[in-house]
């Protein structure tokens, strides 16, 4: 997990400010984000139900092969349409580690020490959120553009060579299990059904923040290191309100703390426009992690929690879906808001959506969860 998301996270500020330096327009780089998750959009949830039957080892090696073999093509060839095609690749890549990873948390945890895995594989997601923008960064900066990729590529290839050595101590599939029941019959759960709402809401602010604070910090002429700096003070913020964050949800419960979280990053997005100081949006990238930290360990948690047994797969698959569907259309949709009424915008149509993500956490469905209570 360490490996895979670091390499993904350093690939995404590489391109975008690759892009950049091309001359890329902000509507440009927002077709390269919906690159990203055109193929999680069509694949996860096949990927997730192939996870059930057969593993996931095979899998994450094709994954973590396609990232490293992605990211030489701008090595090589350095033009726009090399970097699109660097992002379909990754995006194939993304999808076997957002599906995969995340449900072998659940896979291999036991209802007692649920809760306490998901949170310590959160925070490595925060690690990686916080070392791939710097890796990127100072790449570009000491190295150029695209000697950084070949940063990338080799966080990838060290994710392959250890799933070569230890991988065969990950759980297999169940060959012979049949699917029960289908995905309408997911949608019929209201609780699911907001529960993916709410998933893609977060995966979603994460995304605009990540992909649109880079345009902005090159706008106002901040460096590739200074912009990668204030990027891992967001992820940072994740590392630390993950360490809390069981307090939190002991003292609020999950869907209170999650209503907090995206009024709290609602605020960040208001801010970023305000500032142009290195510190001061430092800080506004902060507190925003603050709010979205807690957002994916807890829709995760309900998510599994929920999911039947056997499909746990193929939820998380389904997840992914759900979440690419907004993932792609939302970073064309905003690159061409941002072309015609600039960043600011942006910024607060994100803030808005934020504050609607809070208002779908009212709790509503009361059943009982289908696997076991939620942890």
């Amino acid at each position: 997990m360490l490996f895979c998301f670091s390499s993904i996270s350093s690939a995404r500020v590489v391109l975008s400010l690759f892009a950049l330096n091309l001359g890329a327009t902000p509507s440009a780089v927002g077709m390269l984000v919906a690159t990203f998750y055109a193929l999680p959009l069509v694949l996860s949830w096949p990927v997730g139900v192939l996870s059930d039957r057969l593993g996931s080892r095979g899998l994450l090696l094709f994954g973590t092969a396609s990232g490293a073999c992605g990211m030489l093509i701008p090595y090589f060839f350095h033009a726009l349409p090399a970097l699109y095609a660097a992002g379909f690749a990754l995006g194939l890549s993304f999808t076997f580690y957002n599906v995969l990873l995340q449900n072998l948390v659940g896979l291999l945890s036991t209802p007692e020490n649920r809760t306490r895995n998901f949170s310590n594989s959160s925070m490595f997601g925060a690690t990686t959120l916080f070392i791939g923008p710097l890796i990127g960064g100072f790449a570009i900066d000491h190295s150029g553009h695209a000697n950084a990729c070949l940063y990338s590529a080799g966080l990838a290839l060290t994710s392959f060579m250890l799933l070569v050595l230890w991988g065969g101590a990950l759980p297999g599939g169940h060959r012979k299990a049949v699917a029960r029941g289908s995905v309408r019959e997911m949608f019929r759960d209201p609780g699911m059904l907001r529960i993916l709402l709410t998933s893609s809401l977060v995966q979603m602010g994460q995304d605009m923040f990540q992909f649109y604070l880079p345009i902005y910090g090159h706008g106002i002429g901040m460096s590739a290191s200074a912009i990668g700096a204030v990027l891992a003070s967001f992820a940072a913020a994740y590392f630390v309100i993950r360490i809390i964050m069981p307090r939190l949800i002991g003292w609020l419960g999950e869907e209170k703390l999650l209503g907090y979280s995206f009024f709290v990053a609602a605020a960040g997005f208001m801010l970023v426009p305000f500032f142009q100081s290195e510190i001061a949006l430092g800080a506004v990238a902060f507190t925003f992690g603050c709010g979205m930290g807690c957002g994916q360990p807890i829709t995760t948690m309900l998510l599994f929690s929920r999911s039947a047994e056997g499909r746990s797969g193929e939820t998380f698959g389904l997840r992914q879906t759900t979440n690419n569907i907004v993932r792609v259309t939302a970073p064309t949709v905003f690159g061409f808001i941002a072309s015609l009424s600039g960043l600011f915008s942006v910024f607060g149509i994100s803030a808005l959506l934020m504050a609607i993500g809070g208002a779908l956490t009212h709790p509503r469905d009361r059943r009982p969860p289908m696997r076991h209570p939620a942890p």
